[in-house]
């Protein structure tokens, strides 16, 4: 019989948090230019896709919070 895993799966929304941060790290050190801003639009995808996974799991469905504030 096979042995279980014993070490936690992590969940989408942090597995996702974790991706965003180190590739965050990763563009910082990038010059300003089309590279840093493809993988700056792929982070902020990342961020979105968390938040929709957070709201899909809320009790009564509450509307998605941004956690930048509310949008002008």
């Amino acid at each position: 019989m096979a042995e279980r895993r014993s070490s936690k799966q992590l969940t989408l929304q942090n597995r996702l948090k974790a991706w965003a941060d180190k590739t965050r790290e990763q563009a910082d050190k990038l010059e300003p230019g089309p590279a840093r801003d493809a993988l700056l639009k792929k982070i902020e995808q990342a961020e979105k896709a968390a938040r929709y996974d957070a709201w899909s799991r809320s009790p009564g469905l509450q509307p998605p919070v941004d956690p930048r504030g509310p949008s002008e």
